[in-house]
């Protein structure tokens, strides 16, 4: 294994995911706001789950996401 390739390769993806999500994220919180599902002065929980079948790694984080 190349440790500098398998480092550069998690970057990469983990940057994907954190610039695809905040864009959804976004969004879905101007969609609610401009639908009146939310005020827009809430704090959102939020999970995230990172799985990788072929290491049978399935790991889920917890948090929120504050609108004010």
């Amino acid at each position: 294994m190349d440790e500098e390739t398998f480092n550069i390769s998690i970057r990469k993806f983990l940057k994907m995911v954190g610039v695809s999500s905040q864009r959804d994220i976004e969004q879905a919180v101007a969609k609610a706001i401009a639908s009146g599902a939310i005020a827009g002065t809430e704090t959102l929980a939020a999970t995230m789950t990172l799985e990788i079948a072929a290491l049978q790694l399935k790991v889920t984080f917890n948090g929120e996401i504050r609108l004010e």
